[in-house]
């Protein structure tokens, strides 16, 4: 006689059995939820076009037109790479942009579902709200970390394999890595050019002529103690260059023909925090206000306005408040062998504050503005 196990025992529902399987109801984002979100964000051309635009396009242009016009002129324009190139484009064009262009994604990702009629198709599919929202942090991830990734490795190559041979250096093309002893040494050998060019803060004990150009107060000229326009012998012309270069040395080591490799895993870093960082707090802020033009714009005005404002300007009684702003914190951890984001240096204020404060600031703003766009999303109605 043949018998079956298991005869006359409950099968559990359909249902139930696709929910154990799939987890439906956890707040774990699943890798098919996050695929499907990285699909429906890489689908929206206009958003696409914007954001290679911005991290390639525009040092991609910028960078290819510096190569054709010194190919075509080389003495009125000069080499299209360098650090002075990689600096500005760095610091000053994809930090800036990188973080409004990944806010703006952020922003689509946590707004777009509400006027498009798409959140109560999402709900209705019994998955987890938080799992939902927390899917869309990877999967915006996934696309705005490759585009800068591709934009700054551009940036890059250009800057090493067009970099001048020379550095220049305030306008005086100098031998780059240059001890200190060896750049007393050239400073000695080209005198009238290093007091005619390089700062000096105190009183030069000489006068020196600097050609046909301006320089110094009062036209061609820089004067002596006594405000004479007289020439100084060749003894004491060497003798002000070389305490010149002594004083300007430590901006001189600061600067390179081409960034090392060093500095530029440094600033790629970097750029992908700041990136990660406006995908993150756009999102959430998206995903608080449920609109997307407002959030885009409430985080160009806090990247471009408040930020450069909060560094540089004090508030009495409200520097701790300033340094609570994300921008600081992020501009802290900035390199130290790139120019200071939104000026500064001298005797200008520019509010500082400590490496753990910096990685505090933005863990806080990582994690509220995450909470808040999950909070947002979990008690919105259908």
């Amino acid at each position: 006689m043949t018998t079956m196990a298991g005869v006359g025992a409950p099968a559990p529902p359909p249902d139930a059995r696709s929910r154990s399987r799939d987890h439906r109801g956890s707040p774990i984002p699943t890798g098919a939820m996050i695929a499907t979100r990285f699909m429906e964000l890489r689908k929206r051309r206009g958003l696409m076009i914007a954001l290679i635009a911005v991290t390639i396009g525009i040092p991609t242009v910028f960078l290819a037109t510096r190569l054709l016009l010194h190919a075509i002129a080389p003495k009125s324009y000069g080499p299209a790479g360098g650090y002075d190139i990689y600096a500005a484009l760095t610091a000053g064009v994809l930090y800036t942009f990188g973080f409004i262009i990944a806010a703006t994604l952020g922003c689509t990702a946590g707004a777009v579902d509400l006027p498009e009629g798409m959140f109560r198709h999402l709900v209705v599919t019994g998955r987890s709200r938080l799992a939902l929202y927390l899917a869309r942090i990877p999967a915006g991830l996934a696309i705005i970390i490759p585009l800068v990734a591709v934009g700054f490795s551009i940036v890059c190559a250009v800057c090493v394999l067009a970099a001048p041979a020379t550095l220049n250096f305030n306008g005086l093309k100098v031998p780059a890595g240059l001890s200190l002893s060896k750049l007393e040494t050239f400073a000695a050998d080209h005198p009238t050019e290093v007091v005619c060019d390089l700062p000096y803060d105190g009183p030069l004990d000489v006068a020196a002529r600097c050609g046909n150009g301006p320089a110094g107060p009062g036209g061609p000229f820089v004067p002596g103690p006594d405000g004479n326009r007289g020439s100084a012998t060749p003894a004491q012309l060497r003798t002000a260059a070389i305490e010149i270069a002594k004083q300007n040395y430590p901006e001189y080591k600061a600067r390179f023909v081409y960034p090392p490799v060093s500095l530029m895993i440094k600033t790629g870093l970097w750029l992908e925090l700041e990136a990660a960082i406006g995908l993150v707090v756009g999102l959430g802020l998206g995903s608080l206000l449920g609109q997307r033009t407002v959030a885009v714009i409430l985080m160009i005005v806090l990247e471009i306005v408040l930020t450069p404002i909060f560094i540089r300007a004090r508030i009495p009684h409200l520097e701790n408040l300033q340094r609570a702003v994300v921008g600081i914190a992020t501009a802290h951890l900035e390199p130290g062998q790139l120019p200071l984001l939104f000026g500064g240096g001298g005797r200008d204020f520019r509010l500082t504050e400590s490496t753990t404060t910096a990685v505090l600031v933005i863990l806080a703003w990582l994690l509220g503005w995450t909470a808040l766009g999950a909070w947002r999303m979990m008690t919105r109605d259908a």
